[in-house]
């Protein structure tokens, strides 16, 4: 039974919510509430205050901009899954996040910030280039996603910061979503690949390629694009961008590491192969 009797402040707007978190920079921040609420229950997670951000309008929503797409901490995945300005990559990634209910609930900026490295979202955000929007108190940063998360739950995030938009820019390429979990719906990921490859004249001119699950963090594949980038996309090129992926996943409740290593060289190459054919 929920037994939380720690104090919820529950500001209404973005100049409030930031104040208030200057004041509790150690509260713990409720979005959805998708993730905290079971720690709640499971008597894992005894905050001692609760920073409530359910009701500040001013983090959700969609924008269109000159050099791309805003997207709102509080956005919902059914938000993004029912955007037809996301690419769609993006939104198919949307659709495998828990069920529908935990879709019409859980926000972009909770996957985020919750910086676990089987978050369904986190190697779209590497491969779509995303820029994070961070606010305190004395000002805005704007933190490349690559750039974000440092380490097994720790961010580039200072304790009086919330988390208030994601930028996506106008990205040239095809881009590509796989997760492999236990079940094809409601899982917890096994390994999460995101892939965006640009090609000019048969010829690749942009590559990125990230995985999630397979270590601390999400993290990009530079070898796999490297060997991408200047050629034409064969099956031998494949063949090459696939022997070159370097990872080394840990053995955990959910997977080993062969099988992880195993999958993410497969899945790699399935979408790559996938691109070739057009």
């Amino acid at each position: 039974m929920l037994t939380c009797t720690a104090p919820v402040h529950q500001p209404r707007s973005l100049d409030e919510a930031i104040a208030c978190r200057a004041i509790h920079p150690f509260a713990t921040v409720l979005a959805g509430g998708t993730d905290i609420m079971v720690y709640l229950e499971a008597g894992s997670l005894k905050p001692s205050s609760l920073l409530d951000l359910w009701k500040v309008d001013a983090l959700r929503g969609i924008t269109v901009q000159a050099d791309g797409v805003r997207i709102g901490a509080l956005t919902t995945w059914t938000d993004i899954a029912r955007e037809a300005r996301m690419p769609a990559a993006l939104r198919d990634c949307a659709r495998t996040v828990g069920a529908l209910q935990i879709q019409n609930r859980g926000t972009v900026g909770g996957n985020i910030v919750n910086a676990s490295p089987a978050g369904d979202s986190l190697p779209m955000w590497l491969v779509l280039d995303a820029v994070f929007e961070v606010r305190s108190w004395h000002g805005t940063r704007r933190i490349p996603a690559a750039e974000f998360w440092r380490g097994y739950k720790r961010m580039d995030l200072a304790a009086d910061e919330l988390l208030v938009g994601v930028h996506v820019p106008a990205v040239s390429g095809d881009v590509r979503y796989r997760k492999v979990g236990t079940r094809l719906a409601q899982a917890i990921s096994k390994v999460v690949l995101g892939l965006r490859v640009a090609t000019v004249d048969g010829l690749v001119t942009e590559a990125r390629v990230a995985f999630g699950s397979v270590g601390p963090t999400p993290a990009r594949a530079t070898a796999v694009e490297h060997a991408l980038v200047g050629r034409a996309l064969s099956p031998e090129t494949v063949d090459n961008a696939v022997a070159a992926l370097q990872i080394a996943p840990l053995d955990d409740i959910r997977s080993t590491a062969d099988y992880r290593n195993d999958v993410a060289r497969r899945i790699l190459r399935a979408e790559l192969l996938a691109l070739a054919r057009g």
